[in-house]
């Protein structure tokens, strides 16, 4: 069942007038602090402007102002959030290049400090003192019609002296008991309406300020497609740095494990061949031998190959995957799922996952001396895929460069993904991948 309409009207009314006094009070405070940061900024900037034959002392003053404006900038910032206004997306400080003169040059060459200093010395004064003077008189009104009933009576009441009942109701023949009277319940009343209007008055005035705080002391749209931009370039290195490190391993696993067999298997043929007229019994020992090694290097061909892209995970998809992985893996896992039912992922994404949660598990059997695995797969709130990987065991993981965890870092930076460990000593240890979809 809906609420009514008018109780839907009273709610919102009275939110409106929880957020008055500290509206009011940014009002209030809002002309001394303009104030303030006026005369600091145009004293900072006129003396800059006299004494810059020097060089030196003008564009030391100048950064004096520009820091200046940033500061009460900022102050500004935050007390209109403390209003409940909604959040203004901070500008970008920065240094862009290095050194002393990258540092002036970045900030001189920054249009957000400009701005501020306008903000500052211009803007900020100018609609302070406007808002400051509406709200000085709204508030004033409201207290004169409160209490006019009691000063009222002390002030002189002569032939001269106007009051707003003779006009209303033309009664100069009243008493000025009688007068003060109905001028009470006049500014009474008067006093009502602005006192029922004050909160829509306190949050358009502070409303203004918000919208020109947006436009001068908010980010430019470039500084987040900039940011983007930075991030899109920063993926694409981490990919490739991703990359070349798995190349790298493979490389070395390739070395280490059946390159070496392989080579034992040769010389073992060679030796068989040479042997097997004359001692037949020591060629089929070879042989034997020779067979065991290639069986050994088929396995670790295998096992290099599920760190990327088993059969089972093309056809079957990533739960399945990982759940044959936990049947080969040494130490007991259980793979939950969490994934709706009917959920479809991309291959690469697929592909990615499962060699994290690969890289995890083994790591869990090689370093943790864990007894119990549990992966778990999920989609968050945002619909990005999440795959954790938590054990019983030590802990004490941590990303070394060069090593797994970085190398698993940095490929899922390369698809805009995030790689979290926790992992104190003495467990115990939890490895989440988020990874987005889209």
């Amino acid at each position: 069942m809906n609420p009514a309409p008018n109780t839907t009207a009273l709610n919102s009314y009275g939110s409106m007038w929880r957020r008055v006094p500290k509206e009011l009070g940014y009002l209030l405070l809002g002309y001394p602090l303009a104030l303030a940061a006026f005369i600091t900024t145009i004293t900072l900037v006129s003396t800059g402007l006299g004494t810059i034959v020097t060089f030196f002392i003008g564009v030391v003053l100048f950064i004096g102002a520009l820091y200046v404006a940033r500061g009460f900038g900022t102050l500004d910032l935050k007390l209109l959030e403390w209003t409940g206004q909604p959040q203004i997306e901070r500008p970008e400080w920065g240094q862009t290049k290095p050194g002393f003169w990258g540092w002036l040059g970045s900030m001189f060459g920054n249009g957000h400090y400009w701005l501020y200093l306008l903000h500052s010395m211009v803007v900020n004064f100018i609609l302070a003192l406007l808002t400051w003077t509406i709200t000085i008189v709204w508030v004033s009104v409201i207290a004169n019609g409160v209490s006019y009933w009691f000063w009222g009576r002390f002030t002189s009441r002569g032939d001269d002296n106007w009051t707003i009942s003779e006009w209303l109701f033309n009664a100069s023949n009243l008493s000025p008991e009688a007068l003060l009277v109905w001028d009470s319940i006049f500014y009474f009343l008067l006093a009502v309406v602005f006192a029922a209007v004050l909160p829509f008055v306190s949050r358009g005035l502070t409303s203004f300020h918000h919208l020109v705080a947006r436009g001068l002391l908010g980010a430019f749209k470039s500084d987040a497609l900039r940011r983007q931009v930075g991030s899109l370039a920063a993926a694409g290195v981490a990919a490739s740095s991703a990359e070349g490190h798995s190349l790298r391993r493979l490389e070395r696993d390739i070395h280490d494990g059946p390159q070496q067999r392989l080579v034992r298997l040769q010389m073992d043929l060679a030796a068989a061949e040479r042997q097997l007229d004359a001692e037949p019994e020591k060629a089929r020992v070879l042989i034997a031998e020779a067979m065991e090694q290639s069986r050994e290097a088929l396995e670790e061909l295998r096992a290099l190959s599920r760190g990327f892209a088993p059969p089972i995970l093309l056809d079957r998809g990533l739960v399945a995957a990982l759940e044959s992985a936990a049947v080969r893996s040494a130490v007991p896992t259980t793979i939950v799922s969490e994934l709706p039912e009917g959920t479809s992922l991309p291959q690469e994404i697929e592909r990615n996952a499962y060699f994290v949660a690969s890289e995890a598990l083994a790591n869990a059997s090689k370093h943790s001396g864990a007894t119990a695995v549990v992966a778990t797969v999920a989609l968050d709130a945002s619909g990005a895929l999440l795959v954790e990987v938590s054990d019983n065991g030590s802990g004490g993981a941590v990303s070394v460069e060069g090593h797994g965890l970085a190398g698993l870092e940095q490929r899922l930076l390369g698809l805009g993904g995030t790689l979290a460990v926790d992992s104190p000593v003495g467990g115990p240890t939890v490895i989440a991948a988020r990874i987005p979809l889209g």
